[in-house]
């Protein structure tokens, strides 16, 4: 999971409860909306926060010089994405990449990556988004439904 600038430590702490819970890294692109240091990270992953298997990058392009992603691994989830999550098949080391909360993801990450850019279906049109952690929840959930038995 890729939290590209989160703002919100009780959203990067709730991820990182659920990385925990299912084995996963956790990486984190700065700047950060508050301070890891912050009790609100740590009382969102309660006591779990220590063992969140934590990557840090200065930005997105330490990122990408660090890794290499394939573009096919690359999944990125905006509100306005063309493609629905249960479109892919998610490969099994995919980057699921999510933006902060206030303005989601930088339009420079997605410039050529249309296909790539995937949402969550909001059936009422009275509800302009969902919660960050809640849309990270539900997208590795689905990513992982083979591995995980179905």
């Amino acid at each position: 999971m890729v939290l590209v600038t989160p703002e919100i430590p009780y959203n990067t702490g709730a991820i990182g409860r659920t990385c925990v819970a299912l084995n996963l890294e956790l990486i984190l692109i700065k700047p950060y909306g508050f301070s890891l240091d912050e009790k609100a990270v740590r009382r969102a992953g309660t006591d779990y926060w220590k063992h969140v298997n934590l990557t840090e990058y200065d930005n997105w392009q330490s990122f990408i010089d660090a890794r290499h992603p394939p573009r096919d691994r690359l999944y990125f989830f905006e509100e306005h994405g063309a493609q629905s999550l249960y479109a892919p098949d998610y490969h099994p080391d995919a980057y699921l990449v999510f933006g902060c909360e206030s303005a989601g993801l930088p339009k420079t990450i997605l410039d050529g990556m249309d296909d790539r850019v995937f949402h969550l279906p909001m059936l009422d049109t009275r509800v302009r988004s969902l919660n960050l952690a809640n849309v990270a929840t539900a997208v590795v959930y689905q990513a992982m439904r083979t591995k995980l038995g179905g």
